[in-house]
């Protein structure tokens, strides 16, 4: 039995799709709003929630369209304005207003100079996904693959070298202060060795038991 790729018509049907399964785009996502005029050529697809109340604007395409960037910066911006207004608005919703709301992006493919400019951005959370509508036998589904999540400035390979040097430096003086430690204790039995050998040396020359060749 193969796989039938399916096509979607526009952006209402596939904004229908990704809300009645928002979580298959993101685990815990509530939906507070959808298709919101933001400007007269951008709308805002779908406004979300996540767990910890951060806003995310979900901004949909039913073909590669380079233009999708632009309106959810756009989307960004207008959000951020009016979060507060929108926590107040949909009170029922766990709302952050005090953090900035992020966005993700969703179409069947994205153009290397998007994927680009999104990877090169800085101080903005931007997500993109690829979907695919899919049929097999009488079963209709949506594909949705990351192509690229956010990711935290400082990489775990960086903390963990970071780690390793610390920890490192931490042996080296803790080695170092041991060194110093056994050193001077190894000196001051010297000394008092030596002082007691040449006690001795001093009282047996007294008693004339030391000879000198």
């Amino acid at each position: 039995m193969s796989i039938e790729k399916l096509k979607v018509e526009n952006n209402q049907e596939l904004e229908q799709m990704i809300i009645n399964e928002i979580n298959k785009v993101e685990k815990d996502l509530t939906v507070i709003c959808s298709n919101v005029p933001i400007t007269d050529q951008a709308t805002l697809d779908i406004l979300c929630h996540d767990n910890n109340g951060q806003l995310v604007i979900v901004q949909l395409s039913v073909n590669e369209d380079d233009i999708m960037l632009l309106h959810g910066i756009q989307s960004l911006d207008y959000i951020d304005k009016f979060k507060s207004f929108l926590k107040a608005t949909y009170s029922k919703h766990k709302i952050n207003d005090a953090e900035k709301p992020r966005l993700i992006l969703i179409a069947p493919s994205f153009s290397d100079a998007l994927r680009h400019a999104v990877e090169s951005m800085k101080g903005i959370r931007i997500d993109l996904y690829e979907w695919e509508y899919l049929k097999l036998g009488d079963h209709k589904g949506l594909r949705l693959q990351p192509i690229f999540t956010w990711t935290s400035t400082e990489k775990p390979k960086e903390k963990e070298e970071k780690l390793v040097r610390k920890n490192t430096n931490q042996s080296i003086c803790g080695t170092n202060s041991a060194n110093i430690r056994d050193a001077s204790t190894s000196a001051r039995a010297r000394g008092m060795q030596s002082s007691r050998f040449n006690g001795k040396i001093d009282k047996n020359i007294k008693s004339g038991l030391v000879k000198f060749f």
